[in-house]
């Protein structure tokens, strides 16, 4: 059985990509194809040009891929700051003597400054989530990867994480965003793609696509929070 099949995407620099469906339709998949966490039985992966299927996700993170995951799972026993600094020296390829000035102003920017020297494993899940956002953006993305960033954050907490995104596509990153708080997710993204088994159902303008006579069949009806 394939997760995904016959899924095409394309994005620009800048431009947000919502991707939504029911559980198993196979989001996170598509993630990981993206992202390099697994390879491609058939079909492509371009960036730039250059075509990266076979490029590991090491090599993608170098080229400009960022990823977050649904569950954070932080080096619990290294400080927020180590933490940080591990995607830095690894992720991006950071230098040593520049590590403190461009790892601080990253955690300033998802508020966890003030906790750098703490163990990551004593954070809070929006801190968790945050410091999960900071280790994808101190290696300079240029594509994002979200999964479920927003996921079970309280309404104020939710706003704060979609602030930072959006900022984040107003300095020209193009992110791609599984997200099941759809409202978080229209708040940003500029074209929405629904799946369903893997499979492509529509895709197009994010208020279309969430009236789809096609989605809410998918959903048996099920009333979206928009």
């Amino acid at each position: 059985m394939q997760a995904v099949q016959k899924v095409s995407l394309h994005l620009a620099d800048g431009e947000a990509l919502g991707i939504v469906g029911p559980n198993g339709a196979g989001k996170t998949t598509v993630l990981n194809l993206i992202g390099g966490t697994i390879r491609p039985d058939a079909g492509s992966i371009m960036f730039d040009g250059r075509d990266v299927t076979r490029a590991g996700s090491h090599d993608r993170c170098r080229l400009g891929f960022g990823r977050t995951f649904q569950i954070p799972r932080p080096f619990g026993g290294l400080t927020v700051y180590e933490n940080v600094l591990v995607a830095y020296t690894y992720g991006r390829g950071g230098s040593p003597r520049r590590a403190k000035g461009d790892c601080l102003p990253v955690l300033e920017r998802v508020d966890l400054a003030h906790k750098a020297n703490l163990p990551a494993g004593s954070l809070t899940l929006l801190e968790r989530k945050r410091l999960e956002l900071a280790r994808a953006i101190v290696t300079r993305p240029r594509v994002l990867l979200l999964d479920e960033v927003a996921g079970g954050l309280t309404d104020p907490e939710v706003a704060v994480l979609v602030a930072l995104v959006r900022s984040l596509r107003e300095e020209g990153v193009a992110i791609i965003w599984i997200e099941h708080i759809v409202h978080a997710l229209l708040s940003v993204v500029d074209r929405l793609l629904a799946l369903a088994e893997g499979r492509p159902l529509v895709e197009g303008d994010p208020a279309e696509v969430m009236a789809s006579p096609v989605l809410r069949d998918v959903y048996l009806g099920r009333e979206f929070d928009g």
